[in-house]
């Protein structure tokens, strides 16, 4: 009778818990998996097959011949030793207010991560915005560093383009996406990500949202153009629903190049080759690992991208607010230092909230600010 009483029980649990999770994937942060005409858009794509979105060239997300099975690396993440992942003092930062900027300046300015504030011929554009404290949908995991959340939507001036590169919970914020709805003209977004918005009570007109290697021609003066990288997608079990991809953002004066997240390959020379060099790049660098490495750039890798695309400025992004990896928080600065000796582009490191200027391929000098921190 116990025994039967204890597997009862046991099972009665399971199912509570069971229950509970389908009740928790409901919440409208996770939203819906693409349908309906977006679906069939979808369908169309070279990129997809078999129900899901691939890379150009096949890769394993998680490649345990170069490091530890998934499991090990939760484990280790969850519970190992977490001292060296953040720092141990406030983040510094030098906030801009973004409202008073000179609508003539061509600037950009880090806001933590991978998420950017761009003006470029006077356009207002906003790259990856997460304002949350945790890039997670669960309160405990991927906290952000102490004062890397420097800027919340209020602090956002109206913004003529959203660019969101892909669906994981670091790129693509439910809370912060709500917040910023009010102040949202365009939203341009690789295929299937739209679904979201449209869940979320955005109107359809707002959205531009297309397959790699395509142009969106926003005004005469403005292109967005959707480009490959090599990543995955997914906001909970469901592989690859949505497309991810970088972008390049080009006016008659301007072209910046962001990679969005991704591993190194062949693609970053054929941007270069399409676009003829650019004038910035907000190059990803950090958050890797040798068992993820064909979806995350090393620091070296990255400096070899911006070589590839012919950039004549790297900006670091995907570090300095979330640890999302095991290496020491500074080190994808140290090693992205270190790899851009004798290259051809000038690296630029501001603080969160410092504007960097592009003028003539040139930026304002910054100091390596994270080795005056702890």
């Amino acid at each position: 009778m116990n025994r039967r009483a204890f597997i009862v029980g046991g099972l009665g649990t399971l199912g509570v818990l069971a229950g509970g999770g389908a009740l928790f994937t409901q919440r409208p942060e996770f939203g819906r998996l693409p349908q309906g005409e977006r679906l069939a858009r979808m369908e169309a794509s070279p990129h997809y097959r078999n129900g899901k979105f691939q890379n150009l060239v096949p890769v394993q997300v998680m490649n345990e011949e170069n490091g530890e099975n998934r499991f090990v690396a939760m484990a280790k993440f969850l519970f190992g030793d977490k001292s060296h992942l953040s720092p141990k003092q406030v983040m510094l930062s030098k906030k801009t207010d973004l409202h008073s900027l000179n609508p003539h300046d061509d600037v950009v300015v880090w806001l933590g991560h991978s998420s950017f504030f761009m003006q470029l011929r006077g356009y207002r554009i906003l790259i990856d915005p997460v304002f949350s404290s945790y890039a997670s949908p669960i309160f405990f995991i991927n906290k952000a560093f102490p004062g890397s959340n420097v800027y919340t939507a209020e602090d956002m001036p109206e913004i003529d383009v959203l660019a969101i590169s892909h669906d994981h919970w670091d790129h693509l914020d439910y809370p912060t996406i709500m917040a910023l709805k009010p102040k949202v003209k365009r939203i341009v977004c690789p295929l299937g990500v739209g679904e979201y918005f449209e869940g979320w009570g955005f109107e359809k007109e707002l959205l531009y949202e297309e397959d790699w290697d395509t142009e969106i021609k926003l005004t005469d003066d403005l292109s967005i153009h959707i480009l490959p990288s090599q990543h995955f997608s997914g906001r909970f079990l469901t592989s690859n629903p949505t497309l991810w991809c970088g972008f390049a953002f080009v006016t008659p004066q301007r072209k910046v190049y962001y990679t969005g997240d991704g591993g190194y390959g062949a693609h970053f020379k054929a941007i270069g080759q399409k676009f003829g060099g650019f004038d910035l790049i907000l190059g990803e660098n950090g958050q890797y690992n040798m068992a993820w490495h064909a979806i995350h750039m090393l620091p070296e890798e990255t400096a070899q991208a911006a070589v590839d695309v012919g950039a004549k400025i790297l900006l670091p992004a995907h570090s300095g607010k979330f640890a999302l990896s095991r290496h020491p928080w500074q080190e994808p600065y140290q090693r992205l230092l270190q790899a851009s000796q004798g290259k051809g582009y000038k690296l630029v490191t501001p603080e969160i909230g410092e504007a960097a200027y592009i003028a003539g391929g040139q930026a304002a000098g910054f100091d390596n600010w994270w080795e005056r921190m702890q």
